[in-house]
């Protein structure tokens, strides 16, 4: 038996895991941003990856109880030409390092793979991967609003092509930038949905779409007008939440229009919200991460390498 290493250095997370007899073990960390802030620049990013990465990675392998029979590592934020973002290059560094001193070999995947990879495998949705049944993944964090098809492949890898997205904020902006509004810390998600979870307030709301498309830049002005006018933060809070979830009903209710059957994965940071799960598992009976699966992670991509290295 061995066991497989997974590196991610996304925007907000520095990420290790290791996969051994199908489990996974796992350490990461935020990097900081500033109090008040709403972000990184890409080389603060950079340095505090650099920083961090060392330390995951040392304590992640104090619990290594098998070799490491390869490593997979993000290499870019999603499966598209030109996708690229700087903080990669921290873990793609690492892990070629550690490729080469271990003398095993390395797999490079998007971080959008991992995400859709770990949602399955905390899901206990793998199968579809073995069965190479295709499905329609939505992908949802800071930095992406998106809905992809998915296809499995023989080699274990997955064929990814664009199905739909938001065309301008993504919905954990459009969270962050509300939760500033209210005076929440960043990154604003589980703040967001603490004061949502308080509110009983109800609202009709109509997204804005374009086709299978959708637009979230209003959720900020509207919520901006609705503090103004008086509504207590956790109407507003519950209402920014709502209205990110009714744009992604309205992408799946538009795709799956003529392939109703085809299975649904929700994956991505903003997809560990309790309020927007327990809606869109009651409407499309979609499989989710576990929340230690949604947020950023290396578990994806340590379970891709696996596949694809056994594949070989």
């Amino acid at each position: 038996m061995c066991e497989y290493l997974g590196i991610d250095t996304s925007n907000y997370t520095t990420s290790v895991a290791l996969l051994r007899s199908g489990t996974i073990v796992q350490e990461k960390k935020l990097l900081p941003v500033r109090a008040g802030e709403l972000g990184l620049r890409q080389s603060d990013a950079v340095f505090h990856h650099t920083q961090q990465l060392p330390d995951l990675v040392e304590k992640l392998l104090e619990k290594s109880v098998e070799p490491i029979g390869g490593i997979g590592c993000s290499l870019r934020p999603r499966t598209q030409e030109g996708s690229y973002m700087p903080c990669f290059t921290v873990g793609v560094s690492a892990a070629r390092m550690l490729s080469a001193a271990l003398s095993v070999p390395c797999r490079f995947f998007s971080h959008q793979e991992g995400h859709i990879a770990a949602a399955l495998f905390s899901s206990g949705k793998l199968h579809w991967l073995d069965e190479r049944r295709k499905f329609l993944a939505f992908h949802v964090s800071g930095g992406t609003t998106e809905a992809v098809w998915v296809q499995p492949e023989k080699d274990g890898s997955l064929d990814i092509q664009p199905a739909a997205a938001s065309l301008d904020l993504k919905a954990g902006q459009a969270i962050d930038r509300v939760g500033g509004m209210l005076g929440l810390p960043f990154p604003s998600g589980k703040f967001l949905e603490k004061l949502a979870l308080d509110s009983q307030a109800s609202f009709r709301i109509r997204p804005s779409m374009k086709g299978a498309d959708c637009s979230l830049s209003g959720i900020q002005n509207q919520c901006e007008a609705r503090l103004r006018r008086g509504e207590s933060r956790e109407d507003v809070a519950l209402f920014c939440l709502l209205s990110i979830e009714a744009a992604l009903c309205a992408m799946a209710e538009a795709l799956l229009a003529d392939e109703p059957k085809t299975p649904i994965l929700f994956a991505g940071g903003v997809m560990g919200n309790s309020i927007l799960r327990k809606h869109l598992e009651e409407r499309f009976h979609g499989a989710f991460a576990e929340p230690e699966f949604s947020s950023d992670n290396a578990a994806g991509i340590a379970v891709l390498a696996a596949r694809t290295l056994k594949n070989d």
